[in-house]
């Protein structure tokens, strides 16, 4: 197996080397990843999209997340990151229909695992809902959105929970259809200055 290599960066965004993914996540190495979020608008109404990781998942499994996201190898550039659009989700598109919202910092720091992301960030809004999604089952087992700005109530504290609604993929391979409410418990806790930074970035295009 391939061992993937990371161009690592100081806290100002400085090159100063490579490293394995392993070795990022031990040592807390800042490097580069690719997130897009997906909307839509229906009915008037600005909806946010979210994937659900796999249970195979070495990192957060179940948990709702960003819609697409990867780490940029050390040989690619950014744009090259778009492909996580089309590995994970199974949708055809290319780096000129999404929206540039530029690089977020997003750190999570657990016991084992130092997480820290020089996020680029982009987004890919549609005027319809998103239906053609052909999953990656190894790294996503569904897709659920909500209500934009009840999510975005949600992440400011102002409510509990939200309602989504998409579909989940069984051990067979079936879609099933979901509709439900989730807790913060049900999302992959990213920290706040990443999340109200990229909540303001998107809101400017809703």
């Amino acid at each position: 197996m391939q061992v993937e290599s990371l161009k690592i960066f100081d806290e100002f965004g400085n090159h100063i080397g490579e490293a394995t993914r392993d070795e990022v996540h031990k040592n807390g190495f800042w490097h580069e990843t690719f997130h897009c979020w997906l909307m839509s608008i229906e009915n008037g109404i600005p909806m946010i999209y979210f994937q659900k990781r796999s249970q195979t998942k070495k990192d957060f499994p179940n948990l709702l997340d960003i819609t697409a996201a990867g780490h940029l190898l050390a040989h690619e550039t950014v744009s090259d990151g778009i492909r996580e659009v089309h590995e994970e989700l199974g949708i055809e598109v290319n780096i000129e229909e999404v929206l540039p919202l530029g690089i977020v910092k997003n750190s999570i720091n657990l016991q084992n695992f130092h997480d820290h992301e020089l996020s680029h960030v982009f987004l890919l809004k549609r005027n319809e809902p998103f239906t053609k999604f052909n999953l990656q089952k190894e790294e996503v087992s569904g897709i659920v959105k909500a209500n934009f700005n009840e999510y975005y109530d949600f992440a400011y504290g102002l409510s509990e929970s939200i309602e989504v609604e998409g579909f989940e993929v069984n051990e067979k391979d079936e879609k099933i259809t979901v509709c439900k409410t989730v807790y913060k418990e049900h999302f992959v806790i990213h920290e706040n200055n990443y999340l109200f930074s990229v909540l303001e970035l998107l809101k400017q295009h809703v």
